[in-house]
């Protein structure tokens, strides 16, 4: 089976994701959408790709492709992704799935309506190393804490200290530093422990109306987490797994290239990285055309339910740190 693709938004993750398709023999990058006859010329030109639309709606009733992927600003993921589900085209989704968790529930129910897979591409918790973490989680014994850190310093902040706001801190688009670098800390804990009891978040809302930076404590019943994110400043701190009875850390939660056990029993050190034989970003492309090649609805790991829970948790961080985008209002 060949999986026919469109792909929807032309920036820098969308390179890379299309590097990763090419390495999947069982994947056709069939057509691109630009809002500009221009700018879709120009892509398609660039990656050799067949179709080229300046209609959502066009692409969407064609029967050149059998999937879609998208990677447009964050505040059009749910009407793009509703619009190609409905015309019963398959979803991938670039993080966050949606603005908000009303908008998830009814990509979710559109995804089920028409029997086809919707699966947010959160990349990290479908590589060989994160498999790892899984494959020893339970070497740690009874876990007691997770924390994780990610911050990097965005090039798009020296712009808005110039006072250009593009679109990384422009509220219009759903953006900021929980949506786009917190939701790495945040993912692989919601795949590992579930939904958090309590959550009490601190940040910086920064004079857009969007964060900057912030931290968060979970509570679980017999654990804790703690994650820290910020577009506005860099670190280097690696995420820890700890429990009674051994450790496991990763180097960099947004890329794993290297995973430690630590066990307190035998007091030793083990090296369990996994080398990765393809692009960081095929696994989730494998993981989405097994999911259609299989008939299955929905990713064990990148679920439905997942994805609901962790825009929940990202939700309710920004209504205690005060930031509302426009997409939260309904008319």
């Amino acid at each position: 089976m060949l999986i026919r693709f469109g792909i929807i938004g032309t920036n820098f993750v969308t390179d890379w994701v299309i590097e990763a398709m090419r390495e999947h023999s069982k994947v056709f990058i069939a057509a691109v959408y630009s809002r500009t006859q221009e700018r879709a010329e120009f892509f398609a030109a660039k990656y050799n790709i067949p179709h080229r639309f300046t209609s959502l709606e066009e692409m969407a009733s064609s029967d050149l492709i059998d999937a879609v992927y998208i990677a447009s600003p964050n505040s059009f993921h749910a009407a793009q992704s509703i619009l190609f589900l409905k015309h019963g085209k398959h979803v991938l989704c670039e993080k966050p799935l949606a603005s908000n968790s009303r908008e998830v529930k009814e990509m979710i129910a559109a995804a089920k309506c028409n029997g086809v897979v919707l699966m947010e591409a959160l990349k990290t918790t479908l590589t060989p190393n994160f498999r790892a973490v899984l494959e020893n989680f339970h070497r740690i014994g009874k876990p007691r804490h997770y924390s994780s850190t990610y911050c990097q310093y965005s090039s798009r902040y020296d712009k808005l200290k110039e006072g250009i706001v593009l679109n990384a801190f422009n509220p219009e688009f759903s953006n900021g530093s929980a949506m786009d670098v917190g939701i790495y800390t945040i993912y692989p804990m919601v795949v590992l422990f579930g939904r958090p009891k309590l959550i009490k978040a601190a940040g910086l809302k920064l004079h857009t109306g969007v964060d900057g930076s912030g931290s968060v404590v979970f509570s679980y019943d017999d654990l804790e987490a703690t994650v820290f994110y910020s577009k506005i400043s860099d670190s280097t701190l690696p995420t820890e797994i700890l429990g009674e009875d051994g450790s496991i850390i990763l180097d960099r939660i947004n890329i794993i290239s290297k995973v430690l056990f630590n066990s307190r029993l035998k007091k030793s050190e083990e090296d369990i990285t996994k080398l990765r034989d393809h692009h960081e970003y095929y696994y989730q492309i494998e993981e989405f055309v097994s999911l259609i090649e299989n008939n299955e609805s929905e990713s064990k790991i990148n679920s439905l339910d997942n994805s609901l829970a962790v825009i929940e948790i990202i939700e309710e961080i920004r209504r205690q740190i005060g930031i509302v985008y426009p997409a939260d209002r309904i008319e």
